[in-house]
């Protein structure tokens, strides 16, 4: 019975093994070589990750990455929240399926296509400077494209839509026993939201951040798109590493930094809900 447990482990352990743990090894040695002119280095050094906080560009990437992806899972999960109860307690059972199937539409157009979508929508010909200008609160067009605005833009537009999910999954399983509970006890319904709704629904809300947080921050296409290179993020920093200078080593380092802060906030999440539970 052992060796035939090993028989149907062993299939998705090799696809682990060599598909994410060796790569990672491989990342992490790459790290610690170094480049000298065009010549590859294998060693022990230090040198790429004290270049991070050497070089200002590196930092203020790694500062802009975790303020943008802050940003739009703040934003994602204030603006998913209503969207979920509502579809969970205000639209009628029969019409939750079709309200599900309008929520979920942005992932069936490309993610390329829907940054620019986002890009024309924004310009200073698009359809948001018209409005402003048609209805007399701009007297020219503003900038909006090519900003950390647009790009925070197209990422809750997709978020938003993942979050809700999640959120709604945790809502329509929660008891209407519940509020009536709290409204027997006197509860009014900011009360009954505050203490009972909301920690009941906390674990969806985090399960859903915390997955926007690693969506976003590992993104490089829609800040490459929308935010015009005025504000680098990380992986735009390795793909110029990789792409322009070929230093292999320091866009390791890059990547190992970053899988380091998604780590953490995988282990800040996990712990909480973990917490949450006792």
């Amino acid at each position: 019975m052992r060796i035939r447990g090993w028989g149907f482990v062993a299939p998705a352990l090799a696809w682990t093994l060599a598909f994410f743990v060796l790569p990672f090894l491989v990342m992490g040695a790459m790290s610690l070589a170094t480049l000298e002119g065009r010549t590859l280095v294998w060693g022990l050094s230090l040198a790429n990750y004290a270049e991070l906080t050497e070089k200002a560009y590196l930092a203020r990437a790694i500062v802009v990455s975790l303020e943008i992806t802050l940003t739009v899972t703040v934003v994602s999960v204030v603006l998913a929240y209503p969207l979920a109860w509502i579809i969970a307690f205000r639209v009628p059972a029969r019409w939750q399926r079709l309200a599900l199937l309008l929520a979920i539409l942005p992932f069936w157009t490309s993610y390329v296509v829907r940054s620019y979508a986002w890009l024309l929508v924004l310009a200073r010909e698009g359809m948001v400077n018209n409005a402003l200008i048609g209805l007399g609160l701009i007297s020219e067009p503003v900038t909006l494209a090519n900003t950390r605005f647009a790009t925070v833009t197209g990422f809750v537009h997709f978020f938003v839509m993942l979050l809700t999910l999640t959120i709604y999954a945790n809502l329509i399983q929660l008891s209407p026993n519940y509020r009536r509970a709290a409204m027997d006890l006197g509860a009014n319904a900011f009360q009954t939201f505050r203490h009972v709704i909301l920690p009941l629904t906390l674990p969806g809300i985090v399960t859903g951040a915390f997955l926007t947080f690693v969506l976003c921050i590992g993104d490089y296409v829609t800040p490459q798109i929308l935010g015009g290179n005025t504000e680098l993020t990380v992986p735009q920093v390795i793909m110029v590493q990789l792409g322009r200078r070929a230093d292999f080593p320091l866009a390791s380092a890059l990547a190992i930094v970053l899988m380091g802060i998604v780590t953490l906030a995988y282990i800040a999440s996990a712990r909480w809900l973990r917490l949450d539970r006792l």
